[in-house]
């Protein structure tokens, strides 16, 4: 069985959703009222509060335990309501009469009862639709399709099921003797339908079960609260008493019916014959005879109308008991209460499961949309009955409130304490300071004290008012659906819900203030009812407006807070509503006047706007109750007491009539003392003489005129101040007062704590506006809002000044404002000041160059124009102009400093000013001076740094060009001063060869080192490198020929002959102080020596510093001879001598040197084992280089005068060779003139002992005594000459041979005699292979004058050593060399200082042939010099 489909649900408009801040969500009442213009519009709203506000849940969840009331979903909508009741009736009706309702159906529909009987009688009923052949226009608005003869099959469910019913309702079915003459015609007509009318049902049928609704009806919620005050929502106001012979369902049969009795009873004829049908009169038919249940009357199943064809089963009632049980009035609807209680949690559960398994999903996944459309679609049918649970009006006190309470079980952390006194907390909204509920001294449920709410899905809250028209509030948890109207179409409603059910406002008017019916929006929405609505989310709050309907419904499981408050606003409308409550007879929660009164008795400290507001509303009280009274006094009523009603509970001073508390006044009477009635229904108390009544009063009226005057003067009080400030914002021109009138009356408005009011704003406006201006005014008198730079009069972005029209407004409104401002002319010539900088801003600003100086000095201006003046930023920026222009112009004034960085930083400047004319002139030159610099800098630079270096010409050149460039450019800078360079070097080259002159090495070397910080090509460079590449190849070539491997000393230290100088230095030379004061300051250093000789100009000079250094050298080694010599005389103290290079003592074998005649010990030093007899030997230090021959030595100088340098090295070296041929002559001549001198021998073997200590030389020396000075110096000047001479071993034999013979071997000194040697002379005598081979080439060879002719080889045997100083060495083998010379002689070779194998691989010059002619050489030398 299904029904028409409904129109899908449209939701409404949604309602204004406000989300405050933090500085507007701290006042609740100001911030309500902020709303409240917005919000009354659509009735209700939504208030989010911040994100950060979340308050802790505080109910104790252990304790509460609640018993929800039961709601059936399609009992609550009023016009489904309707068809369940007529349903019900209907189904009451045949089951009175032994019949099932069974609903039949049309069109695969069910059959709509209620709409088919409204709408055959809305068409005059069911002869006249039959008569005019209207069923088919009845289908047709009840949606079914024309043209299916739908028509006859409604006509016949009617009369079936409908017909008997309302035949019923007009009393046609009662019973009436002797019907068949009674009725009239039509009525006979009728009777004869109904017996063929009987209640066939189809099989297809469905059976309706009635809702019972009387039954449940009776059954109201538990009062929760113990003080409660509050209106009883659950409860009839009228009370209707069962009769006694009210029809119970559980009642047994206490009659069967008759026929079955009379069939096993045939002996009692007599008694059957008794029961008579009350319609024919007759006893006949027993079979077919009834007997009421109800009232034992008897009928005849044919008799009844309709008649019945068989004998009920069940119970059956006659006509006129029928009509009785179907007559009662019906009780009021309300909700019954569930079986069982619930924890908070259990209820959780419930409504979780129900929830899922209604939608088949989890319960957070079922969108709200759904919910809502599935709601209205369940509320709407009668075939669903879908039943739910609400916990509704649970009190907080007694289980505790959602949010923090103090000295509650609920334990708040130190982080949450400010929630216990949010104004927003439900505890506290009611009794703050705005709320009138505060001045109400009773604890109301609901109102005062927050109710909670445990809601289901499907659970709702119907439509109604809040108790006397308050305004609600509402926090709660999971998601509810909320509709509203708003307060001005609560009539319009209330209107429509009459007209679309009046059945139940007919029965029940105060239905609306129960809060059992719904209505779905939609259908008030299209009764021009405005509908909004809003789904309410966990922690926000929805407030509903004074007498503004609302509704609603639970999405699921939700634990809902609400409470009631009400502001100054409200007073009237609370007053209208207690009137309106008087015409319903409805409850009032609490005592309007009561509290208008409690509230007067604060006068003193009340808010004055709230004292406006209540004295306002106490007139009006005060008239309608003087009316009263003095109505009541006409009426009779003479007598009065003063009661306190205060101490008296609402029951007692309730009127018995309208419900109305009474606090000002009642009347009660002696014959019902517990009775009392307000002075509007004096006439319904009793009806005892008016005399006997009696006013009880609270107040006299003089006692209540007080109270209003003390009202009145708070409020008056505020009136005064707002004369007084009117009149102050009224009053113009010379009338005008002080300022400081205008702070005492916004100080007065602070103290009394006025309210906020326009005026008051406009007050404090109007007083800041003044300050303002006395402020800036003075301010700028004073010159203390100075906040610009001197530099270019910059200000702070944090001060905000007056600008120029902002300073005439103040100058304008001195004239409007209320109030004398002295700063006034102070003002007006600040204004011209303001304007003569204006003028002269606009001069200088026309100018195209203005002077940065005069720029500044209006700056300077502005700094005491405290305004904000719009041409300083112009100026500002001319300046800035200016004074780039200025430093442009003096930058190009000194182009010496205007290099490249300086013009990208004008250029940086620049491009941040703002745009002019010369500015960008000057722009466009200063670009195109730092391109040009800049590509020559480059270019420049790539001239420097080209490889090969470019032509002086080419840089020349370039510098010609870059010369005419007024910049500073360093690379073009460098430039020129290489040009500079590259001509001096190349001037300098040129003089250092003029006039064939010989360069210096040094100076040489210092400007081929200048030339490579030259980028230039210098031609001369690569002639000059190749000298110094020569002189370095013949300084190696020297050094390789001159010194020893590893030699410590230079080639100048070799060649220079410094021996003496480094040997003065020695540390083991005795007694140097000694020697040291002999010498000369000068010279004493080899840097001094080549200082000297770098300083010398020419070699001449570097010869004669040569010989100076000479003849030093000789002096101190002479010197140094004779003090080592002296050291091993006997008596000297052996021990403290210290010889040799370990500086120890003299002992055992010992090697004296030849040069400085110092001792060595042999293991000290290195000596030749197998040293022969007349080889001198050389301790190391003497020994400097390798002492090469002459002939190897010429060439080195040769090759240097090819390389035309001179150098020091070369210097020296020419002075060896010179040194060395005059030595090699006078060595000649010494030899020459001493060789038939007189020959004497001394042993040169130091044999010693001193002090116990003895030494002696393995090597024999020539000894000091009788050695002539002239010899010694020649002999060790021989020994200095770092050159390999014949002469100097010569020299060193013959002496040695002289002074200290060969010994013998019969003698340690191994000396022979001379008839020895002249023996051995004689001998035969062997001469070397080389040699003769030598002598032989020789002969054919030129030869060189000799003083003595060469012996033949006949007389080869006999001839004679040709040295002077021959030693005549015996022996059986003695070795001969011939001079490879011009001389041809011969030599033994021990004479001449050879040995065997240095004979056999050089040739032998003797000293008269290798020493030419020391004049030719000296010609010689001076020719190449």
């Amino acid at each position: 069985m299904t029904q028409p489909q409904l129109n899908e649900f449209i939701p409404p408009p949604e309602c204004p959703v406000f989300e405050p801040s933090w500085e507007e969500f701290a006042d609740p009442f100001a911030y309500i009222n902020k709303i409240r213009p917005i919000a009354e519009k659509t009735g209700i709203c939504k208030i989010r509060p911040p994100p950060e506000w979340q308050p802790p849940f505080a109910c104790d969840v252990d304790r509460l335990k609640f018993t929800p009331r039961i709601q059936r979903l399609n009992e609550l909508e009023a016009q489904t309501r309707v068809k369940l009741n007529f349903l019900d009736q209907i189904a009451k009706f045949w089951e009175l009469q032994g019949c099932t309702l069974k609903i039949p159906h049309v069109e695969r529909k069910i059959l709509d009862l209620y709409q088919l009987n409204k709408l055959v009688n809305e068409e005059g009923g069911f002869d006249a639709v039959c008569k005019d052949r209207r069923w088919t226009k009845i289908s047709v608005k009840m949606g079914f399709a024309p043209g299916k003869a739908i028509g006859s099959h409604l006509r016949a469910h009617y009369e079936r099921i409908l017909y008997p019913y309302n035949l019923f309702q007009t009393g046609s079915n009662l019973p009436v003797r002797h019907f068949s003459f009674l009725f009239s015609g039509e009525q006979q007509r009728d009777y004869h339908f109904l017996q063929k009318a009987t209640l066939t049902n189809d099989t297809k049928d469905k059976e309706y079960t009635p809702h019972d609704l009387p039954q449940r009806q009776s059954v109201q919620p538990q009062e929760t609260c113990s003080i409660a005050r509050r209106a009883k929502r659950m409860k009839s106001e009228k009370s209707v008493k069962a009769e006694p012979g009210e029809f119970c369902k559980t009642r047994p049969n206490l009659r069967r019916r008759m026929g079955t009795y009379v069939s096993y009873q045939k002996n009692c004829f007599t008694q059957v014959d008794h029961y008579m049908c009350l319609v024919c009169g007759s006893g006949s038919s027993e079979d077919r005879l009834l007997l009421c249940d109800g009232c034992d009357d008897s009928y005849h199943i044919f008799c009844l109308i309709p008649p019945l064809h068989d004998v009920p089963k069940g119970d059956w009632r006659c006509p006129k008991c029928l009509a009785q049980e179907c007559g009662k009035p019906p009780v009021a609807f309300g909700f019954e209460q569930a079986g069982r209680s619930y924890t908070l949690q259990a209820f959780g559960d419930m409504a979780d499961s129900f929830k899922s398994d209604y939608f088949n999903m989890p319960v957070h996944m079922v969108p709200t949309e759904l919910v809502e459309k599935e709601f209205w679609r369940l509320v709407s049918t009668i075939e669903e009955d879908v039943t739910v649970e609400y916990g509704a009006d649970i009190a907080s006190k007694e289980f505790g409130s959602g949010f923090p309470v103090r000295n509650s079980h609920f334990q708040v952390s130190p982080e949450d304490e400010h929630y216990l006194t949010s104004g927003w907390n439900l505890n506290n909204m009611p009794v703050l300071d705005a709320s009138v509920l505060t001045h109400v001294t009773a604890d109301i449920c609901g109102m005062k004290l927050p109710w909670l709410y445990v809601g289901m899905c499907f659970s709702s809250f119907c439509w109604h008012i809040e108790d006397h028209w308050t305004i609600y509030l509402g926090i709660m948890g999971e998601p509810k659906t909320w509709y509203g109207a708003p307060g001005y179409a609560a009539e319009h409603l209330e209107a429509v819900m009459k007209k679309l059910a009046p059945e139940l406002f007919e029965s029940q008017p105060d239905l609306l203030h129960q809060l059992v019916t719904i209505m779905n929006p939609n259908t008030l929405m299209n009764n021009g009812v405005p509908i909004y609505r809003t789904n309410q989310c966990a922690g926000e709050f929805v407030i509903t407006f004074p007498r503004a309907y609302h509704s609603g419904f639970n999405q699921g499981f939700n634990f809902a807070e609400a409470v009631n408050f009400c502001t100054m606003d409200w007073l009237p409308i609370g007053r209208n509503c207690v009137k309106h409550y008087r015409q319903l007879s409805r409850y009032c929660v609490f005592s309007h006047d009561e509290m208008i009164c409690n509230m007067a008795c604060k006068a003193d400290t009340m808010d004055v706007d709230l004292a406006s507001a209540i004295h306002k509303d106490m007139t009006t009280m005060i008239q309608e109750e003087e009316e009263l009274r003095q109505k009541t006094k006409k009426m009779g009523v003479v007598q009065s007491r003063q009661v306190d009603y205060e101490v008296l509970p609402d029951e007692e001073r309730q009127c018995c009539k309208c419900w109305t508390t009474c606090y000002l006044s009642g009347i009660t009477c002696a014959c019902s003392p517990q009775k009392t009635v307000c002075l509007y229904h004096t006439q319904n108390l009793c009806s005892c003489p008016q005399s006997n009544l009696t006013l009880h009063y609270k107040f006299t009226l003089d006692e209540l005129y007080s109270m209003m005057v003390s009202i009145k003067l708070r409020a008056e009080s505020y009136k005064d101040w707002v004369r007084s400030v009117e009149e102050i914002l009224e009053n113009k021109g010379n009338k005008k007062r002080g300022l400081d009138e205008l702070h005492s009356l916004v100080e007065q408005a602070e103290t009394k704590v006025f309210s906020h009011t326009s005026l008051l704003d406009q007050l404090r406006t109007v007083t800041s506006e003044a300050d303002k201006v006395a402020v800036v005014a003075q301010q700028l008198l004073n010159g203390k809002r100075q906040t610009r730079y001197r530099s270019g009069g910059g200000k702070s972005q944090n001060q905000n000044e007056l600008t120029v029209e902002e300073l005439r407004g103040f100058v304008r409104q001195l004239d409007s404002l209320p109030c004398n401002i002295r700063q006034a002319p102070l003002l007006k010539d600040l204004l011209t000041r303001v304007d003569d900088f204006q003028q002269r801003s606009e001069r200088l600003l026309s100018d195209e160059s203005p002077s940065p100086l005069e720029l500044q000095d209006l700056l300077d201006v502005s700094l005491g124009l405290d305004v904000e003046l719009p041409q300083l930023p112009l100026l500002r920026e001319r300046l800035e102009q200016a004074r780039w222009l200025e430093a442009v112009h003096q930058a190009s004034g000194r182009p010496d400093s205007l290099c490249l960085d300086t013009m990208r930083r004008l250029i940086d400047q620049g491009v941040g000013l703002a745009p002019h004319s010369s500015v960008e002139r000057a722009m466009a030159r200063l670009q195109e001076l730092l391109t040009v610099s800049e590509q020559w800098e480059e270019r420049v630079l790539s001239l420097m740094e080209a490889r090969p270096y470019h032509s002086l010409d080419t840089l020349d050149a370039a510098l010609q060009e870059v010369e005419n460039i007024p910049a500073y450019l360093p690379n073009c800078l460098q430039l020129k001063d290489v040009v500079t360079k590259a001509k001096k070097w190349l001037h300098e080259a040129e003089a250092l060869q003029l006039g064939g002159r010989i360069p210096v090495l040094e100076s040489l070397s210092e400007l081929v080192l200048r030339a490579d910080g030259i980028p230039v090509k210098l031609d001369p460079l690569s002639r000059l490198e190749a000298l110094i590449n020569d002189v370095q190849m013949w300084k190696e070539s020297a050094a390789k020929t001159f010194l020893l491997k590893n030699s410590p000393f230079s080639l100048l230290e070799v060649n220079r002959h410094t021996n003496g100088v480094s040997i003065l230095h020695l540390p083991i030379r005795t007694n140097k102080e000694s020697i040291s004061k002999k010498s000369s300051t000068k010279l004493e250093s080899v840097c001094d020596v080549e200082r000297a000789l770098s300083e010398s100009k020419d070699s001449a000079s570097a010869m004669v510093t040569l010989a100076e250094v000479r003849q030093r050298e000789m002096e101190i080694l002479l010197a140094l001879r004779a003090s080592n010599e002296s050291k091993f005389l006997p008596g000297e103290n052996c021990y403290a001598l210290s010889v040799c290079v370990c500086q120890k003592a003299p002992s055992g074998a010992m090697v004296q040197c030849e040069l400085c005649r110092d001792i060595f010990h042999c293991g000290c030093v290195e000596t030749t084992v197998d040293l022969e007899y007349g080889q001198a030997w050389l301790c190391p230090l003497c020994q400097q280089s390798r002492k090469p021959p002459l002939d190897k030595v010429l060439p080195l100088l040769a090759s240097l005068q090819r390389i035309r340098v001179r150098l020091p090295e070369g210097d020296a070296l020419r002075f060896l060779i010179e040194r060395t041929v005059r030595w090699q002559h006078r060595v000649q001549q010494a030899l020459q003139a001493s060789y038939n001198s007189a020959k004497y021998r001394i042993s040169s073997h130091l044999s010693q002992e001193i002090n116990g200590s003895s030494f002696y030389t393995e090597h024999q020396s020539v000894p000091l005594q009788g050695l002539g000075p002239e010899l010694e110096e020649l002999m060790v000047e021989g020994f200095l000459l770092q050159v390999t001479l014949p002469e100097t071993e010569q020299l060193y034999r013959y002496l040695l041979y002289k002074l200290a013979p060969l010994p013998s071997h019969s003698t340690p000194c191994g000396g022979n005699t001379e008839q020895d040697q002249h023996e051995k002379a004689k001998k035969c005598r062997k001469k070397s292979k080389k040699s003769k081979e030598r002598s032989e080439e020789s002969q054919s060879s030129p030869t060189h004058s000799v003083s003595d002719p060469a012996p033949s080889d006949s007389e080869e045997d006999y001839s004679l050593c040709a040295a002077p100083w021959c030693r005549e060495p015996e022996g059986d083998e003695v070795n001969w060399v011939q001079c490879d010379g011009s001389c041809n002689q011969w030599f033994h070779q021990i004479c001449v200082g050879l040995s065997a194998e240095r004979a056999e691989k050089e040739d032998y010059i003797c000293i008269s042939c290798s020493q030419p002619d020391y004049d030719d050489c000296e010609r010689r030398m001076k020719t190449k010099k």
